[in-house]
């Protein structure tokens, strides 16, 4: 063979070489901004999972993982008295440590549908066993009531709000404190009682309650024990029937402050029915001692309202009901098996906020008329005023 022909044939099966391009480092590459990487993969999943969401399925798995409905798994029900029970609760993803003394937003399914009442939390902050308790009197009429304290059963799920409330203690704990309860009043008392023993702190307490007789009293047990077995802590009970057929003369807060010889000196704290409420603001403004006065009501201060009321339509439920000048327009909605929002029923959370379609409403705090098409009212202090249309 030639020399061409072999030389020609070497370059025939030689492979031939390509030259690429190198390919761009990390250096070389175009900055882009980084996409947070959580919320990415929440919407990739809530396409993929439509039309339910990820929560969804969380919420399936254990109600409690749920990030949209702060949910409460029901443990025990534990009997108080005839009427009055602690719920012990283990609250779910998102739950926030509560101040002693504060309430909560409980909803209660209840043949299919979640009602929302408030309650006072009995528990000290920061349980080391993770557990929050509510303590329930059944009210007479009460329809959450009466089912959170005879039929709740331990494995159900509630719903919760975030605790809230200002009946609490001060960072800056005084000396000598004075407690003066009358019926479930005594259950955010107890939560500050109980907090007060979980933290170490001894201040000289003095405990005034008042209740129908020794086994109506809520926790009775347990304060009875705490007298006997705390120094500095008195216990003083006064009871109104203290045996069947007999009733005494209710407590005035003179008969108290008889009982407690240094009340002028003790901050203090009132929580019960409206009538012990009113006495105990009008004897601590008549000494001139109302700066060291707190109150805890369960209901809102209403004045008497005159008037027709009106028909109650809510506009997106095409539900509508008949309501009296002195019926709040929650009360109204329940009425209508509307699925109202609500929290304290007082006035105070704002939980209960609904947009106002037509008509006017007055404030059952403070008797005043108000309200134009767009406005948004608190449905819990507001009665109408002649007929009212609800975006509801």
């Amino acid at each position: 063979m030639a020399a061409g022909e072999v030389i020609r044939s070497m370059l025939t099966i030689r492979p031939k070489l390509t030259i690429r391009p190198m390919p761009p480092t990390r250096s070389m590459l175009p900055i882009r901004p980084m996409l947070p990487v959580r919320p990415a993969l929440t919407a990739v999943a809530g396409v993929l999972t439509s039309p339910l969401t990820p929560d969804d399925y969380r919420a399936m798995v254990n109600p409690l993982w749920s990030r949209r409905h702060l949910s409460g798994r029901v443990e025990e029900v534990v009997p108080e008295t005839p009427d009055a029970a602690t719920v012990v609760l283990r609250p779910g993803r998102g739950w926030q440590r509560h101040l002693a003394g504060q309430h909560v937003g409980v909803g209660v399914d209840i043949d299919g549908g979640w009602h929302w009442r408030t309650f006072s939390l009995s528990s000290p902050p920061g349980r080391p066993d993770g557990l929050v308790t509510i303590t329930v009197k059944a009210a007479p009429g009460g329809f959450v009531s009466h089912h959170v304290v005879h039929r709740l059963r331990p494995g159900a799920i509630v719903r919760l709000g975030q605790p809230t409330g200002r009946f609490v203690l001060p960072d800056d704990l005084p000396s000598r404190l004075l407690f003066v309860t009358a019926g479930s009043g005594i259950t955010p008392v107890m939560s500050m009682l109980r907090g007060l023993a979980l933290a170490g702190d001894r201040p000289d307490v003095f405990l005034a309650h008042v209740a129908p007789n020794g086994p109506a009293v809520i926790f009775g047990a347990e304060l009875r024990r705490m007298a006997a077995r705390t120094p500095g802590f008195h216990l003083h009970e006064h009871h109104t029937h203290p045996r069947p057929r007999r009733r005494a003369r209710r407590p005035t807060m003179a008969d108290l402050a008889a009982a407690c010889g240094d009340l002028p000196d003790r901050p203090a704290w009132v929580c019960g029915p409206r009538a012990l409420l009113d006495d105990a603001e009008a004897y601590w403004r008549a000494a001139g001692i109302a700066a060291r006065l707190r109150t805890e009501r369960f209901q809102p201060v209403a004045r008497p309202s005159s008037g027709p009321g009106g028909r109650v339509r809510f506009v997106r439920s095409g539900r509508e009901v008949l309501a009296g000048a002195g019926t709040s327009l929650l009360a109204a909605g329940e009425q209508a098996d509307v699925a109202m929002p609500s929290g304290c029923r007082m006035g105070v959370c704002r939980t209960c906020l609904a947009r106002l379609a037509g008509g006017r409403v007055r404030d059952l705090r403070t008797g005043e008329e108000h309200g134009d098409p767009g406005d948004i009212i608190q449905t819990c202090v507001s009665t109408a005023v002649g007929d009212v249309d609800l975006d509801l």
